[in-house]
């Protein structure tokens, strides 16, 4: 009985602990996980995995397009067609990010290259805290922000 007493206790005392190394993270520190999500995110399509990519979308993701795609089921059989190839047909990489004072919101926002590195249009995208330093993509939105050929194929 002192046993169960005592592993109940200690488990207790981890839940607590784990729960107080959370809720004190700093608006800096969650800038940080979420730049790093966004950057891993981008770096899913540069190593043409579809599989890291869609771990990064939230089961309720909207991505925002010629219509709207909801869920990752319709974002990757949408998506599907950018990781054909050796070559990502383009890049992203996060300049800004912002987190809510809640902790469990964020803002990223950044250009969209083409292979050549010449800026095609900027991402817009929503992130949720799902679990502990688990941020997934809640909306995505590219727009083309520069005059440009409106024949051309936008991502």
């Amino acid at each position: 009985m002192v046993h169960a007493e005592f592993m109940r206790h200690r488990l207790l005392m981890l839940l607590a602990l784990s729960t107080i190394g959370c809720a004190h993270l700093s608006n800096e520190q969650l800038v940080m996980q979420v730049t790093q999500a966004e950057q891993a995110f981008a770096a899913s399509m540069a190593e043409r995995n579809p599989a890291a990519f869609r771990a990064s979308l939230s089961n309720d993701t909207v991505f925002f397009g010629r219509k709207p795609l909801h869920g990752p089921d319709e974002v990757m059989a949408t998506w599907q067609r950018f990781f054909e190839g050796p070559t990502a047909p383009f890049s992203w990489a996060p300049k800004t990010v912002v987190v809510t004072s809640t902790g469990d919101l964020a803002f990223s926002s950044g250009p969209v290259r083409d292979p050549t590195g010449t800026v095609i249009a900027e991402y817009n995208s929503t992130w949720r805290l799902e679990a502990p330093g688990v941020w997934r993509i809640v909306f995505d939105k590219a727009c083309d922000c520069l005059e440009k050929n409106p024949s051309e194929k936008q991502p």
